[in-house]
C-alpha cells in the first residue's frame, strides 16, 4: 500500500553564468562611460550587448574580456576574478572593433599566432587555422598580408583568430559589421556552434537581426542598462 504522496525532488540550485560583470564603473575624464553595469553571460548561450553609439558597449566588452579594469565593480570567469594578480588562466577569444590584426603578418599567420603562443604543435596550428579560414571564405587569401585584404575579409580573419583557440568565452565587438548577409550567417553559425560546445559568447551589435539571433542580452543607454531580455 502507498505510504502517502512522494515528496518532490529538491530543486537544484541555479547555475551561475559562466561570465559575469557586476557593478562596473568606468570613467574617462569627467565622463562616466559605465555607471554600475551588470552583465550575465551563461555558458551555451549567445548574449547581445546593444545600444546607440557612445552608450558604452565596447567599454563593457573590454571589461568582460579582462582587458580593462573598472574603477569599481568586477568581472569574473567561472567565479574567478578576471583582473589583478590572481586572475585565472583564461581561454577568452576576442574580436576587437577595428580587427586588431597584425599588419605585417599574413591572414594565416594572424590566425596561427594564438596557437603558437600556446605552444601547440606546428602541424595542428596550421590545420586548425586553415579549417577556420576555409569556413570563413578567406583560405584563398591565407598567404596575403592582412593590410591587403578588404574590410570584410579582415573581419573574418579576426573572427577566425578569436575562435581558433576553441575558447571558453568569446567577446566580440561588432563581429558582423563589415559582412554581407551570407557571411554574417556563417559567422553567427560558428558562434552558435561554439556556444553549443559549452562556451559563453558575448557580442556587441547595432544589427537588430543579429541581436534577435541571441538568447538574451542588455541594451545600454548612456552607460547604464536600460533594458534586459
Amino acid at each position: 500500500m502507498s505510504g502517502g504522496p512522494v515528496p518532490p525532488e529538491p530543486l537544484s540550485p541555479p547555475v551561475p553564468p559562466l561570465l559575469q560583470v557586476r557593478g562596473a564603473v568606468v570613467r574617462v575624464g569627467d565622463r562616466e562611460v559605465l555607471a554600475g553595469v551588470d552583465l550575465d553571460a551563461p555558458a551555451r548561450a549567445l548574449t547581445a550587448v546593444t545600444g546607440p553609439s557612445g552608450a558604452g558597449k565596447s567599454t563593457l566588452l573590454a571589461v568582460a574580456a579582462g582587458l580593462l579594469q573598472p574603477r569599481a565593480g568586477a568581472a569574473t570567469l567561472d567565479g574567478e576574478p578576471l583582473h589583478g594578480d590572481d586572475r585565472p588562466a583564461r581561454r577568452i577569444g576576442v574580436v576587437l572593433q577595428g580587427y586588431g590584426l597584425v599588419p605585417v603578418l599574413t591572414a594565416a599567420e594572424n590566425v596561427e599566432l594564438p596557437l603558437q603562443v600556446a605552444g601547440q604543435p606546428p602541424a595542428e596550428v596550421r590545420d586548425r587555422a586553415r579549417v577556420l579560414l576555409d569556413r570563413l571564405g578567406v583560405a584563398g587569401a591565407a598567404d596575403r598580408l592582412v593590410e591587403e585584404l578588404s574590410g570584410g575579409q579582415q573581419q573574418r580573419v579576426a573572427v577566425a583568430r578569436a575562435l581558433v583557440v576553441r575558447p571558453l568565452v568569446v567577446v566580440a565587438d561588432e563581429p558582423t559589421a563589415e559582412l554581407d548577409r551570407s557571411w554574417r550567417e556563417v559567422v553567427m553559425k560558428l558562434l552558435r556552434e561554439l556556444a553549443g560546445d559549452g562556451a559563453a559568447v558575448v557580442l556587441a551589435t547595432h544589427d537588430e537581426e543579429v541581436a534577435g539571433l541571441c538568447d538574451g542580452g542588455v541594451h545600454l543607454t548612456d552607460g547604464v542598462v536600460a533594458r534586459r531580455w
